[in-house]
């Protein structure tokens, strides 16, 4: 796991997996974002699976999909949502963690 603190609220990853959430939240973040779309991969762990680990954790978790077409203005609203609703420290991944990068910097322009 490759974490990436991007500022105080927020880091992105590549894939998580189910067994990487107690150390996620060990490290304190508070709540976890999947910018990736179920079934991208055949290696891909399913969001369900991660979803389960992390409530287990006591970890807020949401997907937000962003897929091949890139991030759409639906996908950043849901975002800003997500910043609003969830505690931070947050962590986004997806496949490499540039998905996760653009949405937060596109949110920036909103939340500001």
């Amino acid at each position: 796991m490759d974490i990436r603190k991007i500022d105080e609220e927020y880091a992105v990853s590549g894939q998580i997996a189910a067994e990487d959430v107690p150390q996620i939240r060990e490290m304190g973040y508070r709540a976890i974002v999947c910018h990736r779309p179920d079934g991208e991969a055949e290696d891909q762990p399913a969001f369900e699976e991660i979803r389960r680990a992390a409530e287990g954790e006591g970890l807020e978790i949401r997907q937000i999909p962003v897929g091949s077409m890139g991030v759409t203005p639906d996908n950043v609203h849901a975002m800003v949502d997500a910043l609003d609703e969830m505690p931070r420290p947050m962590l986004g991944f997806c496949r490499s963690g540039a998905r996760s990068t653009r949405i937060y910097e596109q949110t920036r322009h909103i939340r500001s």
